[in-house]
This record gives structure tokens, sequence and C-alpha cells, in this order.
């Protein structure tokens, strides 16, 4: 009596690269399919809630008041209307406070991230005394609030001629934002490579020349994060300037919008036409450095 054995169907082996063979389970490229188009989904979803605000934003900036009153502010403009626009440029004299908010925020970027390269290096790679309690100390100054500060402070501008003064905010956030930029540097130069500092001066190089021929070449893509990010950190303050700057020429774009608000009414499609015009030069000056911003963000990740 002869019995067939009936084998079950092979599963499909492919070459590894070591030499050997690995199967591939039935199914598993579908549910890696089907797992990705979850992950998809989902970052659909979380795309639109972020641009949601910005899309209403928009919508109602080109509305004219009596369809935003009537039809509500979800609601699809029938026709452009730009008048809110011309209303909010004529009204607070936009390029001034552009190019206030731009000088400001282009000043306080370079000077800070300067400073905080400066800082960092003593710290860091010089290795001064208490250099984890000046570290602490540096973390803590970013936990105050600007409201516990914002009166001493503005006794002292005022009290050294900088009241009203562009150049007084300019040095407080060139301080705050250095505060930021040395604890972290600080802690990038701590595990600085010893190897490249021992080359350095066998070749006979001086502290001001590892700094700049070769500290900062390896620290450059941070810098250029720190960078970015205090430009946008400034940009957006409202508080300081708010208090230390009182005229319209000194005035930055935050405030300016805050001044569209009245005590008993407000002009929506004029206040949506404002946050839009004043949210293009911060997003033009983000999508223009993007680039520099992921190669700085994933530049500590290659070795």
């Amino acid at each position: 009596m002869t019995t067939t054995v009936r084998n079950a169907p092979a599963s499909p082996a492919t070459a590894s690269p070591g030499g050997g063979t690995r199967v591939s389970r039935p199914g598993g490229r579908h549910r890696r399919g089907a797992a990705r188009w979850f992950v998809l989904a989902g970052a659909v979803a979380v795309a639109l809630a972020v641009l949601a605000p910005m899309i209403i934003m928009a919508l109602n900036a080109v509305k004219s008041p009596a369809e935003y009153s009537q039809d509500g502010p979800l609601s699809i403009p029938s026709e452009l209307y730009l008048d809110g626009i011309v209303n909010f440029w004529q009204r607070v004299d936009f390029p001034v406070k552009l190019w206030n908010s731009f000088f400001i925020s282009a000043v306080v970027s370079v000077v800070a991230c300067l400073l905080s390269l400066l800082n960092a290096y003593a710290i860091g790679i010089g290795r001064i005394k208490g250099r984890m309690w000046i570290v602490l100390l540096f973390l803590l100054a970013n936990m105050l609030p600007q409201e516990a500060l914002i009166y001493p402070l503005f006794d002292m501008a005022r009290q050294v001629g900088l009241s009203n003064s562009q150049w007084s905010v300019i040095i407080i956030f060139t301080v705050i934002q250095s505060a930021f930029g040395t604890y972290l540097l600080a802690s990038v130069l701590g595990t600085f490579p010893p190897a490249l500092l021992e080359a350095a001066a066998l070749d006979g190089a001086g502290r001001w020349r590892v700094l700049w021929q070769v500290v900062f070449p390896i620290v450059r893509p941070t810098l250029m994060v720190l960078m970015i990010l205090f430009f946008i950190w400034t940009w957006n303050e409202f508080f300081i300037p708010l208090v230390m700057l009182t005229t319209n020429d000194t005035q930055t774009i935050p405030i300016a919008l805050a001044s569209l608000q009245g005590d008993r009414m407000m002009d929506a499609p004029t206040t949506n036409a404002g946050a839009l015009v004043s949210l293009l030069p911060a997003l033009i000056f983000f999508l223009v450095f993007q680039r520099t911003l992921t190669r700085g963000v994933t530049a500590g990740a290659v070795k």
C-alpha cells in the first residue's frame, strides 16, 4: 500500500546578503502597507488640524464686514474684499512696523548666537570653575516670567536714556535668547572631541584660532538652528515691546495687531487681514531657511 504525502506550499524565499535564504511571510507586505495608510491618514488629519485656523483666517481676511456678520466666520466669501488689507496697511503704517520687527529680530538673532558661542566656548571647552552651576544659572534664567522682569528693565532703560528705543528691546532679548543658546551650546561643547583640541594645540593654534577654525565649523549647523529660532521667537514677542516701545515709529507688528482691537468693537475682517499680512514675512523666512533648519537638526545624528 502506497501512501502519498502532500506537502504544504513552500513559502517564497529570497537570498539574504549573508548568502543564506530569508523566508518571507505571506501577507507581511500587505500588513505593512495597511499600517502605512493608517500613518498617512493620521498625518493628514494632524496637518488639517494645524492648517484649519490659517485657512479660516485667510477666508475672513477677504470677506466684507457685512458678509462676516451675516454668514459667520466659517462661510466662503462670495467675492474678494481687499479693503481690509488696505485699511490695515494704511492704519498701522505697516512698512514701518515691518522694518522695526525685521531689524530687531535680525540683530537679536545674530548677536545672541555670537554671545552664546563665546559663553559656551568658555564654559564647555575652557572648563571654568563651577561650570555646572553656571549652566544651571542660565537654565533658571530662561524660566523667569517676563512679568517679573519688566519693571526693573523699564526703569533701567529709562535711567540710561533708552526709553522708547529699539535698542532697549534688542539688548533685553539678546540676553534672554543667549541664555538659552549658552545652555544648549555648553552642553554640546562639553562633549567636544578632545583629540581635535589636542591636534590644534600641537599645530600651535591659540584659543581664538581654535574657536573660529575648529569649533565654529563643527557647531555651525547648531548655530544656524539657533539663529532661525531666535529670529522667529523675537518676531512674535509682544509683552516687552508693548511696554518698552510707546510710539508708532518704534513699535513692531504684534503691537500693531493689538491696536486693531478696541474696547467695545472689533473689525474682524480687518483684524484677520492684518494677521494674514503679518504672518507672511515670518512664513517666507521659515520657508527660505527650512532646508537649513532641517540640516542643522539632523547634523548631529550623522557621524
